[in-house]
């Protein structure tokens, strides 16, 4: 495996695991903000989207000449971030598969020392090359793919990437329960009277 196979796979993963947590969910539960934020499931997968879309497309000059109203000039702030009353989820997923598809084939046609241009960043970093890109673009979306675990947690209580995930504890609920607690007891000797 050469060292853009090895990125991409990464890559590739890390999608996975962001798309796996809106699984089994309500429509409800992949939209509702869980932070004081908004961050909610369905925009982080929206805004992971726009930003391959943007790094792996506009940087390299293959524009997927995908609408994307919510980054145009005047968009309500951070409507990025959450599914619109007139965006399903079916249209959030599929913007996610266009996204990486076109990502995917960029990554195929170019080199790693492919050089770019980020229009949105400093003028003295703007140039850029497809490696320096694809490692953003990767702790991007593992950084939105963390996100994603805690606010699944939030929701359901589900942690990890499934059943057979062999870095997830296996701890029962009340397990769970005494070992909170115990944290608790710690951080609490350190609170500022």
């Amino acid at each position: 495996m050469n060292e853009k196979d090895d990125l991409l796979k990464y890559l590739r993963s890390q999608r996975a695991n962001l798309l796996a947590k809106l699984e089994g969910l309500s429509d409800y539960d992949v939209r509702r903000p869980m932070t004081p934020t908004g961050t909610n499931l369905l925009g982080l997968l929206k805004h992971v989207a726009s930003v391959q879309l943007g790094y792996l497309g506009v940087v390299f000059d293959r524009p997927s000449n995908r609408e994307m109203p919510w980054l145009a000039a005047g968009a309500p702030q951070d409507s990025d971030l959450w599914a619109g009353p007139d965006e399903s989820r079916a249209d959030i997923l599929e913007l996610h598969e266009f996204s990486a598809l076109h990502s995917d084939r960029t990554i195929e046609l170019l080199t790693l020392d492919t050089v770019g241009e980020v229009p949105w960043w400093d003028p003295a970093s703007r140039q850029v090359i497809l490696s320096r890109i694809m490692v953003h673009v990767c702790v991007e979306t593992a950084r939105h793919a963390g996100h994603a675990d805690i606010l699944r947690e939030l929701i359901d209580g589900a942690t990890g990437n499934g059943p057979l995930d062999r870095n997830t504890s296996t701890r029962t609920a009340e397990e769970w329960s005494a070992y909170r607690a115990e944290l608790e007891a710690v951080a609490s000797r350190h609170r500022l009277n």
